[in-house]
This record gives structure tokens, sequence and C-alpha cells, in this order.
């Protein structure tokens, strides 16, 4: 690595310091949380925006996830709205500030909207583009599912998917189901306690 990209890229070990910015951000909440609108509840919550629209936390996210994204070849990343929108970005501006191949960002809306253009991926899109797929967190996997197959419908091919924490409640499967890797930085077990993946 060069001088100018170890400088850009800054920490050591940003997943180290992924793990104590979690804790230095209260991004772990304990408590009772309704996870999604399925019902499904938890004893802790990993806030990810708090972490991710922090300044040092998403240069670390960005840092850690930005050699997984290259590794993947691809040519740019999405993510569902709003999770992974400070992801895609910081990555894609870190890709173009380390002189090497600049990733394109996309965004995945809910639905495609109804004014304007109507898209549903926000970016500069094109027919046989390959993604990585990014978000902060992973649960049950079905919103990053739901990325895979509207990025496929927009003939994608969809390299591979990349989250800050894996909750480990089944999503690695549902995603390798797409025939999708799931890659995670951080695993987080039944009690919320976190460990480098």
């Amino acid at each position: 690595m060069n001088a100018r990209a170890k400088k850009i890229g800054g920490h050591p070990d940003p997943v180290a310091r992924i793990l104590e910015r979690i804790g230095e951000l209260d991004a772990l909440k304990r408590g009772r949380f309704v996870l999604s609108a399925d019902g499904q509840t938890s004893d802790y919550y990993f806030d990810g925006r708090l972490l991710t629209l922090d300044p040092e936390g998403i240069h670390m996210v960005a840092s850690a996830m930005l050699p997984l994204v290259r590794e993947s070849e691809a040519d740019a990343l999405a993510g569902p709205t709003m999770g992974a929108d400070p992801i895609t970005t910081a990555v894609s501006l870190l890709s173009h500030l380390d002189q090497r191949r600049t990733l394109g960002a996309l965004v995945v809306r809910t639905s495609a909207k109804d004014y304007g253009t109507g898209k549903a991926i926000e970016g500069r899109l094109t027919s046989g583009m390959k993604v990585a797929v990014v978000d902060d967190t992973c649960a049950s996997g079905g919103t990053l599912v739901r990325t895979i197959e509207a990025l496929r419908t927009a003939d994608c091919e969809v390299t591979g998917v990349f989250c800050v924490l894996d909750r480990l409640e089944g999503g690695e499967k549902l995603v390798a189901a797409q025939g999708v890797r799931l890659t995670a930085l951080v695993h987080a077990d039944a009690q919320g306690g976190l460990t480098r993946a």
C-alpha cells in the first residue's frame, strides 16, 4: 500500500476501531425493540446510523468495506435507503480518493417514485453493471434480498453483499439462497455481544 493510500485509509485496523466506536457512540441499545414490520422483537438494537453518520465511524466503515467490495469485482455499490446511503457514498468517495478504480454509488428505493423519472434505483446505472450490495445491519435478510431482486430486475449482476453488523438471525442463509455471499464486519450474538466477523 502506498503512503497516500495508507493516509486515506486511516486506522491500521478499521474493524477494531468500529467495535470501539460503537461503544463510544452508544450505538448498541439495550431494552425491548421491535425490529421489523413482522413484529420480531429483540433485547438489543444496533442503531447503525449513529455509526455511519459519525465522521470517524463512517470513515472506518468505508476503509473496511472498500477492499471487500473491490475484491468482489464490483463496478458500483448499492443498498437500501436509508441505512446504506452513508455507506455507499463514503465507499464510493474513498474509492475515488485512493487513486484506483472509482466505484459508483447507487440508492435502492423502497418503491419506485411516482413522479419525475419514476426510478426505483438512483444513481448512474447501466445494464450489465456489476454491483455489490451494502447495508448497516443484517437480521433476517429480507431487505437485502429485495435489494438484490431490484438490482437484478435492472439487469445488474450482484457480486456480493456486505454489512457492518450481522445479527446472525438467518440473513446469511437467505442471501446465500440468492446465490450471493454475505460478508459482515462484525457479528452480534443473541445477547448483543459483539465480535469481529
